[in-house]
């Protein structure tokens, strides 16, 4: 659940911990990896949250005079229903996003084609964020990824993209803080609240939603687990300390405290950033 914390609390001091989420489980059951992402990719999508992104993303694309996203570890599908028209809007032409995920979903790939007018489309085959196929070129994107690796492989993550001189931005909406621990704990009543919105419609989501809450225990957990291994702005520049490549990387948060935290990468000498948040610049 997207988070957000006024800038006079202080922020967490605790360790960042590698915890495991149950949706990181490849024997999750799909079904229940299914819901969890549909009620993910619906409470960002009701909230916008991400929409701040839009603009760096499209600026990124002019720059690599490209007009495809590549998102990794895309899960349900996260921002990119709305988001995608975020993004064609900024850049003045129509975006083309693909998803890709280490357990991708035919059926949900298809939906969202469906109903995006094929604006967003899923890649078939398994793809490991670290290693993204040759023919899968355009700007790259994980939207609450980046968290679910340990440091060495979420530095892998970012040099697969620097080596290849390809931009990144990597949007995290969870703080380790302790409003955001506070506010995951909400989790269930989020669900029981959003499911209703859902599409597409499942009686079984209903089910394991609201008569055996599974759904909502699922989210409980794994947000909790979010809160406790996201990255802070520092600990992100640091990952991005000396990778391969010429890029740039620079922490941004457009809406401040209250929006979500952006790791971008880009080519040196490429279009300019916005002020970076707090922790500057790391090569």
């Amino acid at each position: 659940m997207p988070a957000s914390e006024p800038s006079r609390l202080p922020a967490a001091r605790w360790p960042r911990l590698q915890l495991v989420e149950l949706t990181d489980l490849a024997l999750l059951p799909r079904p229940l990896r299914r819901w969890l992402g549909d009620y993910l990719r619906g409470v960002v999508t009701l909230t916008r949250f991400f929409a701040p992104a839009a603009p760096r993303i499209a600026e990124l694309m002019r720059g690599a005079r490209t007009d495809r996203v590549v998102d990794l570890c895309s899960g349900g599908g996260g921002p990119w229903p709305a988001l995608a028209e975020d993004v064609a809007r900024s850049l003045g032409a129509r975006a083309r996003v693909v998803l890709t995920d280490l357990h991708p979903d035919p059926a949900t790939w298809a939906f969202l084609r469906r109903t995006s007018a094929g604006a967003v489309e899923g890649f078939p085959s398994a793809v490991p964020a670290d290693a993204v196929p040759e023919e899968l070129e355009g700007v790259r994107t994980i939207f609450d990824g980046l968290h679910h690796f340990p440091p060495k492989a979420a530095r892998a993550v970012l040099a697969d993209a620097a080596r290849r001189g390809i931009p990144l931005v990597a949007a995290e909406a969870t703080r380790r803080s302790l409003l955001g621990l506070l506010l995951v704990l909400l989790s269930p009543l989020f669900v029981w609240a959003v499911t209703p919105l859902l599409r597409p419609f499942s009686a079984s989501r209903l089910l394991f939603t609201y008569l055996l809450p599974v759904v909502p225990l699922l989210a409980l957990f794994d947000g909790v687990v979010s809160a406790l291994r996201c990255y802070r702005p520092d600990e992100l520049l640091a990952l991005a300390e000396g990778l391969p490549g010429s890029h740039v990387w620079s922490v941004e948060r457009p809406r401040g405290a209250r929006g979500p935290t952006l790791l971008v990468g880009r080519r040196a000498g490429g279009p300019p950033h916005l002020p970076p948040a707090r922790g500057g610049r790391a090569r």
